[in-house]
C-alpha cells in the first residue's frame, strides 16, 4: 500500500476542526439567565477556531518567538470563558494568549482583536487599529463598522458573516471552508 504523504497538522485536522466549526454554528440554548454566558462560551469556540482557518502573514508577528494574541477591547463579555478554552492552545507553534486592552494596541499586539462594543465606539476602536489583526464584534452593522467578521444571532444559533475583502486587505488569507461555514461573504 503506497504510504500517505507527510501533511502538515493542520491540514489533517481540518476535515474535523469543519465538523466543530458547522456544529458550533448549529448550537442553540435554553432561554434563560445562562443563555448570555452560552452564548459567548460558542464565541469564544469561535475565536479559537479561526486560528485554524485563517493564515496570517509573518508581519503580523514582531518576531518569530511572539506569541499569538487575542485581544478583547472595549466591553469584555467573555469573563474567564475565553481563557480557558484557548489554554494550551497554538498557532504554528505560538502560544496562544488573550490581552484585554483599554486602548488600541501597537502594531503586531494582537492578530485577533475581538471589539467588545457597538456603533460610534466600535468604529472608533477599529479605526485604531493597524492592519494586520482579525478584527471580530457583534452586530449586523459591523462589518459596515471596518469589521471583518460580525457575530449574529439567528433563531438562538451564533452565526457569523465575513467581509473577506476587509481581511484580504490586513494581509490575512481566508480558508475556502470557512468562508463555506459563514452566514454570508462580502467581497
Amino acid at each position: 500500500m503506497p504510504s500517505k504523504p507527510n501533511r502538515p497538522r493542520f491540514i489533517r485536522a481540518a476535515p474535523a476542526v469543519a465538523c466543530l466549526l458547522a456544529g458550533l454554528a448549529c448550537l442553540s440554548w435554553p432561554d434563560s439567565a445562562k443563555a448570555q454566558a452560552t452564548e459567548y462560551q460558542v464565541k469564544a469556540a469561535f475565536l479559537l477556531n479561526f486560528t485554524k482557518f485563517i493564515e496570517w502573514p509573518p508581519s503580523a508577528f514582531s518576531d518569530s518567538s511572539a506569541v499569538f494574541t487575542i485581544c478583547i477591547l472595549g466591553k469584555d463579555p467573555f469573563g474567564r470563558t475565553l481563557d480557558d478554552i484557548v489554554e494550551g492552545e497554538a498557532y504554528s507553534g505560538r502560544k496562544i494568549v488573550v490581552r484585554r486592552l483599554s486602548q488600541s494596541p501597537a502594531p503586531q499586539v494582537c492578530q485577533i482583536a475581538f471589539i467588545g462594543a457597538s456603533g460610534k465606539e466600535a468604529q472608533r476602536l477599529v479605526s485604531g487599529l493597524d492592519r494586520g489583526p482579525l478584527i471580530v464584534g457583534d452586530g449586523p452593522g459591523f462589518l459596515r463598522d471596518g469589521g471583518m467578521i460580525a457575530f449574529e444571532i439567528d433563531n438562538r444559533r451564533v452565526r457569523f458573516n465575513i467581509n473577506a475583502a476587509a481581511a484580504e486587505n490586513a494581509g490575512l488569507k481566508l480558508s475556502a471552508r470557512l468562508l463555506t461555514v459563514a452566514r454570508s461573504v462580502e467581497k
